[in-house]
């Protein structure tokens, strides 16, 4: 199980509280050797959460502005695969529950209940924060972390400080936030005749230091915060706070009783009972569960001009219902992935050439692997959790080369041809005349395909590997059964989303259509040349 985790920005883009926080426990993830994929709301299509959540995975979703209604609406089809970690009060029209009586806003003024409704967990930062979005949105599945994330290093930034020299003034944090209101810290530091001076940086060392070099500061929000970090690095750093109870950190039974030293021990050692709630709320489900015993099965992929698939293939392989004992990647050489970096994939073996070997590389590679079968898949091909159990059941009555888009022909031209599989959702095991996107065959099969020359090394590496296998062993080519009401048995799920571009070899500037085609015509009739016998008995 992966965290797919979902926010506006990351910290490398916007240095606020929330990305700070969402930072820090990316990293407790990743050092507890839980996997994080990181999505920006705004590239989040419903086609991943899809995916993802099809695969088991679970989503964390932080500040979502950017998300798209489509995204939206297919994470609350999947409810309980989601939870969100709330940095404000994105549930109301206005923002900010301050401006009501008892933070209680008419229910003209709520926003996206069904979205947080069908969220496993709310993660709110502090009591008053939990308590007033389960009052707004009358549901039960708000927990309160009553804490906010600091890493070693920087509690370590604010230790180093906390003795610092302090002048006798005021500091107030400038912000071009207007919910920060800078204006109003000001004022009251006006009004009340208390020097005051502006602070702010980028850095956060810098921050912390400048903060420490004043005797007190000054904070009016002008919504309710959820938490505010800055107010207990302030408290941390011994100085005098000025302040209104619009602070979720305020509301905290523990927030009276420490300062200075022993807060910063204290928010050291919550760190971990924070992240412990929320591991536990997030995988609670999954305990006990029986791992998933691995079956006899190489995946080869192919890498050329859509290497940003791969990571959703990748994921897809790993949480079949049968998943592979090994995942290899073939890499032709093409300056559209000149640039990725193939280590960062959870893959076993990569093959990078320097050449672009175009079909039949990724086959020449599957002689060198030692299990019983092999599983190729084009660029474009995400398979259903289920696809690989699909196949293997299908071997068990149905023994050949299998696929996710058949072709049967009906004439001696390639285009003269109907389509199975994906394309046409074959309800059962249905005889084709060779298959592709996808192929799942005994890799003792692969010495048919290389027992020949192929006709060409450009084209039609599926259409020499059916009627060589066909012709010299008797090896049929079946589509595995494709329903429509079970898309996790399909042999691809993302076809027309990730197959139909000008990456395309198909449709590819580089040759004309007509070119390519014509070149498979010439693969099909040298063929029928050689006796190849053909679902619907073509001849030449």
């Amino acid at each position: 199980m992966k965290i797919v985790f979902v926010s506006d920005f990351f910290v490398d883009e916007m240095l606020g509280g929330a990305e700070i926080y969402d930072d820090v426990l990316i990293n407790l993830f990743a050092a507890d050797n839980i996997e994080v994929v990181k999505l920006r709301s705004s590239e989040l299509t419903d086609k991943h959460v899809k995916l993802y959540a099809a695969c088991g995975n679970h989503f964390v979703v932080s500040n979502f502005c950017h998300m798209s209604e489509p995204a939206a609406v297919q994470l609350i089809s999947h409810p309980g695969s989601y939870s969100i970690l709330e940095h404000d009060h994105k549930y109301l029209r206005t923002r900010d529950p301050s401006i009501y009586d008892d933070f209680l806003a008419p229910p003209d003024m709520i926003l996206n209940r069904s979205f947080y409704a069908s969220a496993k967990n709310i993660f709110a930062q502090s009591k008053i924060h939990a308590e007033t979005i389960a009052k707004n949105l009358k549901i039960n599945n708000v927990i309160n972390l009553g804490m906010s994330l600091w890493t070693d290093e920087q509690l370590q930034i604010i230790e180093n400080n906390s003795n610092n020299e302090k002048a006798p003034d005021c500091s107030v944090v400038k912000s071009d936030n207007p919910t920060k209101n800078t204006v109003a810290a000001e004022n009251f530091c006006k009004d009340r005749e208390l020097p005051y001076t502006l602070i702010g940086s980028n850095d956060y060392a810098e921050f912390i230091k400048q903060l420490a070099s004043h005797e007190s500061h000054t904070y009016i929000p002008k919504v309710l915060e959820s938490f505010n970090r800055t107010l207990l690095e302030a408290r941390m750093l011994g100085c005098k706070l000025y302040t209104t109870n619009l602070n979720g950190c305020i509301s905290e039974d523990w927030f009276k009783k420490y300062k200075g030293a022993e807060l910063i021990e204290f928010v050291r050692s919550e760190r971990s009972r924070v992240y412990g709630d929320i591991k536990s709320a997030i995988f609670e489900e999954r305990k006990g569960l029986p791992d998933v015993e691995c079956s006899d099965v190489t995946v080869i992929l192919n890498a050329y001009r859509r290497p940003y698939n791969l990571k959703m293939q990748i994921d897809a392989l790993k949480n079949q219902t049968k998943p592979p004992k090994h995942i290899w990647l073939w890499v032709n050489a093409h300056e559209d992935n000149e640039n990725f970096d193939f280590k960062s994939l959870d893959v076993d073996r990569v093959f990078h050439n320097d050449y672009n070997w175009k079909f039949y590389g990724r086959f020449a590679a599957a002689l060198l692997a030692d299990t019983e079968y092999i599983a190729i898949y084009d660029d474009d091909t995400v398979p259903g959790s289920k696809w690989h159990e699909n196949c293997l059941n299908t071997m068990k009555t149905h023994e050949g080369i299998l696929g996710s888009a058949g072709v049967i022909l009906n004439g001696n031209r390639y285009v003269q041809h109907d389509r199975c599989g994906w394309p046409s959702q074959n309800s059962e095991i249905t005889e084709v005349d060779l298959v592709g996107h996808a192929w799942f065959f005994k890799r003792e099969w692969l010495k048919y395909l290389w027992q020949e020359k192929p006709t060409t090394w450009d084209n039609g590496e599926d259409i020499q590997f059916a009627f060589m296998s066909k012709i010299h062993g008797g090896i049929p080519t079946y589509c595995p059964p494709h329903p429509p009401e079970d898309r996790e048995m399909h042999g691809s799920i993302l076809g027309n989303e990730l197959g139909i571009d000008n990456k395309a070899t198909s449709t590819n500037s580089n040759i004309t259509h007509q070119q390519f085609f014509s070149e498979r015509d010439v693969c099909v009739q040298t063929g029928l040349q050689k006796g190849w016998e053909t679902v619907n008995s073509v001849k030449l």
